[in-house]
C-alpha cells in the first residue's frame, strides 16, 4: 500500500484501539558462541570463526555456555522475572539458508525466566509493560543478497551466507501484548526498548550497538475497534534496528492498517520489513505458528537447572538499575522528574553522565546535549548517540566556553569541525581560527565602525535609550563574523557612548 493511502493518525485513534508487543533479540557479549567455542568478535572476514558445531556437521555435539546462561539469569532478575528450576532447549525447525543445521537450537515451554515486567514513563504517565519470556537460544548466520537497489533478495544477482554469527549465544526478551496505549503506543514502544537497552548496558551483558546488530527489535502492531473485545490481527515488523525506527514502525503500521480495515479489507498476519529510508513497512510472509516449528526437545543438552542460591547471588551481584540511577542523579543534578524524562526521551542520560563526568557542569551538558546536539540528530534523522561528537569532546567545547576562548555562536561552529572529523574542539578552534576576538585594534576599529555607520543609533544612545545599544552589538558580531565578544563589545560601546 502506497504512503497516500495512509490514515492520519489522530484519525486513526477515533476509530481503532492499537494494541503493541516487542520480541527483542540481544547478542550477548561472550568470549565464545553458545555450544562452541568459535569467537564472537564482530567483524572479522566471513565464515572464518566457525567450527563442526556451529555448522552443525554430522557427529558434532554442543555444550552450553555458562557464561550466557548466567547473563540469561541476570537479565531476567533485573525485569522482576520468576526464575526456572527447571528450564531445557528444543529444537526449532525451519530451513533457511542462514540456519546451517537446519534448525536454531532455542526455548520452548520451558524458558529460563518468565513473568516480568518494566515500568516506563512517556509524558509523565507511567506505563506497566508485562515480560512473558527471557529465554536464551542462538543466533544465525547472516545473508549478503548482491545485486538490486534495496538490498533484498528480491532483484539481487545473488547470495551470500555468512556463517560467523551463528551460534552466537542470543537472549529473546518477549513482552505481553500491551493494550491501553492509545496515541502514545508508538512512544510507548520506544521508550520500552530504550529503558530495556539501558538495563542491558547496565548488567554489561552486552554492547547492545543496534547498527551490528547487537540489539533487534520485532515489532508487533494491531488495531481493533475502539470498544471492541478481540484484539486485531497483528503484524509482526521483523528486525528494525534503532529506537526512532521502533517509533516509526509502529506509528506507520497503525496508519497503514487503518487504511486496509477502512476499505473493508482484513489485515494480513505476516512478517513485513521495515524500510528506513521512508519509514515505511513492506510484506514479508506469512507469519508461523509454533506449530509449523515442529519443537521437540534438545536430545544433545542435558535440562538446565539453576540452583536457588546460585540466583540469589547473581541476584546480590546486580548493578545500579537505571530507574534507581536516574533518582540518584536528579537528585545530583538538581532537576525535577519531568527534566529528567526528557532526557530519557531523548536518549541522552548515559550522554550528558558521561559529559559532566569528563568535567562539565549538569547544566551545560544537559543544555548542548538536549539543545544544539538534540537538533542536529534530528535534522540528520538519526539518533542522539549516532552523532560522530563523543561525551569527552562535548565537555571540551563546553569548557572553552567557559573559559572564554570561544562563544557558544563560535562553539557550533567549532562543532560542526568535530562531526565532520577534524579532530578535537581545541584542534579545530585552532585550525579554524575561531577564538574569541580579545580588544585589540582590529575590534576596536569595529566598534568606531559600528557608530560611524549608525549614527541615528549612537544619537538614541547617547539620549538615553540605552536598550538601542544591542543593534550596535550586533553590527560589531556580524563585521567580526561572531568572533567578538558580545559582552566586550558592549562594554566598549557603552565608554564610547555614555560614559564619555
Amino acid at each position: 500500500m502506497s504512503t497516500d493511502t495512509l490514515v492520519d493518525l489522530d484519525e486513526v485513534l477515533t476509530r481503532y484501539e492499537p494494541v503493541i508487543g516487542l520480541e527483542t533479540h540481544v547478542e550477548l557479549g561472550t568470549e565464545s558462541k553458545m555450544f562452541c567455542g568459535c569467537s564472537t568478535t564482530f567483524g572479522a572476514e566471513p565464515n572464518t570463526q566457525t567450527c563442526p558445531v556451529c555448522l552443525g556437521l554430522p557427529g558434532s555435539l554442543p555444550a552450553a555456555n555458562a557464561a550466557a546462561i548466567e547473563s540469561t539469569i541476570r537479565i531476567g532478575l533485573a525485569l522482576g522475572c520468576r526464575i526456572a528450576t527447571w528450564s531445557r532447549f528444543a529444537r526449532k525447525n525451519y530451513f533457511y539458508p542462514d540456519i546451517p543445521k537446519g534448525f536454531q537450537t532455542s526455548q520452548y515451554d520451558e524458558p529460563l525466566c518468565t513473568a516480568g515486567h518494566l515500568d516506563v514513563e512517556v509524558d509523565g504517565e507511567t506505563y506497566r509493560v508485562e515480560i512473558e519470556r527471557v529465554h536464551l537460544e542462538e543466533d544465525t548466520g547472516k545473508n549478503l543478497h548482491v545485486g538490486g537497489s534495496t538490498g533484498r533478495i528480491h532483484g539481487a544477482d545473488h547470495s551470500l551466507v555468512d556463517y560467523n554469527r551463528a551460534g552466537i549465544p542470543l537472549v529473546e526478551i518477549v513482552t505481553c501484548p500491551i493494550p491501553g496505549t492509545g496515541a502514545k503506543a508508538p512512544e510507548v514502544a520506544r521508550a520500552y526498548v530504550t529503558e530495556l537497552r539501558e538495563i542491558l548496558l547496565a548488567l554489561g551483558v552486552s554492547e547492545v550497538r543496534m547498527e551490528q546488530g547487537n540489539l533487534r527489535c520485532d515489532v508487533n502492531t494491531s488495531l481493533a475497534p475502539v470498544g471492541s473485545l478481540d484484539w486485531g490481527t497483528r503484524t509482526e515488523t521483523k528486525n528494525v534496528n534503532s529506537l526512532r525506527s521502533v517509533e516509526r514502525a509502529v506509528r506507520f503500521e497503525m496508519r497503514r492498517q487503518a487504511a486496509v480495515l477502512d476499505a473493508g479489507e482484513r489485515v494480513v498476519q505476516e512478517t513485513r520489513h521495515f524500510h528506513e529510508d521512508t519509514g515505511s513497512t513492506s510484506a514479508g510472509r506469512s507469519k508461523e505458528e509454533a506449530t509449523d516449528y515442529r519443537y521437540f526437545p534438545e536430545p544433545d543438552l542435558v535440562p538446565i537447572a539453576p540452583d536457588e542460591e546460585g540466583v540469589e547471588k547473581l541476584r546480590a551481584g546486580l548493578p545500579e538499575l537505571p530507574a534507581a540511577r536516574r533518582g540518584r542523579l536528579s537528585q545530583e543534578w538538581g532537576i525535577s522528574a519531568t527534566e529528567m524524562a526528557w532526557l530519557v526521551n531523548a536518549g541522552a542520560v548515559e550522554l550528558v553522565s558521561d559529559t559532566v563526568a569528563a568535567g562539565a557542569s549538569p547544566t551545560d551538558a544537559r543544555k548542548w546535549w538536549l539543545g544544539e546536539l538534540a537538533r542536529r540528530a534530528n535534522d540528520a534523522g538519526t539518533d542522539l548517540g549516532e552523532l560522530a561528537v563523543t561525551p569527552a569532546q562535548v565537555a571540551e567545547l563546553i569548557g572553552l566556553v567557559s573559559a572564554g576562548t570561544i562563544n557558544d555562536q563560535l562553539a557550533r561552529q567549532a562543532l560542526d569541525g568535530v562531526l565532520a572529523g577534524e579532530g578535537d574542539p581545541a584542534a579545530v578552534v585552532e585550525s579554524r581560527g575561531l577564538a574569541v576576538m580579545g580588544e585589540s585594534d582590529e575590534l576596536v576599529a569595529a566598534v568606531e565602525a559600528a557608530i560611524e555607520g549608525n549614527p541615528d543609533v549612537a544619537e538614541k544612545v547617547r539620549g538615553g535609550k540605552v536598550q538601542a545599544i544591542g543593534a550596535l552589538v550586533g553590527a560589531v558580531m556580524k563585521t567580526t563574523r561572531g568572533k567578538a565578544d558580545a559582552a566586550t563589545v558592549k562594554r566598549m560601546l557603552e565608554e564610547r557612548l555614555i560614559d564619555s
